[in-house]
């Protein structure tokens, strides 16, 4: 487990930041020309923050894995919601970004439930915690 969430930890890590910045300098110009560019730009931070943030986590999920000895299954339902809520939660923001389908929005709070999943295990994790001897 820690081999592979740390791969993709460092993977979604890179895209967040190749996404953020595409935001930052690719999109800004194309935005600013519709109507609602300065909103579909705020929804293209609050992704990629998100994506940041929980790349972080799951790199976390992976360390902690190496410790675990009792909480690995706590860990693993960690991580696999930590990469649900990337996909759902920053991916539709991003798409709903580059296509304008505001409808895409009904795949974000399905992400988020995601993200709140895998906190909550990694809660569990915590309170599970037994450190190999």
């Amino acid at each position: 487990m820690f081999r592979l969430f740390l791969a993709l930890a460092s993977l979604n890590g890179f895209l967040a930041v190749a996404l953020g910045a595409f935001g930052a300098h690719g999109l800004r110009q194309r935005l600013a020309q519709l109507a609602d560019g300065a909103e579909r730009l705020d929804w293209w931070r609050t992704a990629a923050s998100y994506h940041l943030a929980h790349a972080l986590a799951l790199g976390l999920v992976a360390l902690l894995s190496l410790r675990s000895s009792s909480s690995s299954s706590a860990l693993s339902v960690a991580g696999w919601a930590f990469l649900a809520g990337m996909a759902l939660f920053s991916g539709s923001l991003y798409a709903m970004v580059l296509t304008g389908v505001r409808g895409l929005g009904a795949v974000t709070p399905v992400g988020g439930l995601a993200f709140l999943v895998g906190w909550g295990a990694l809660a569990w994790a915590a309170f599970r915690w037994s450190a190999p001897s």
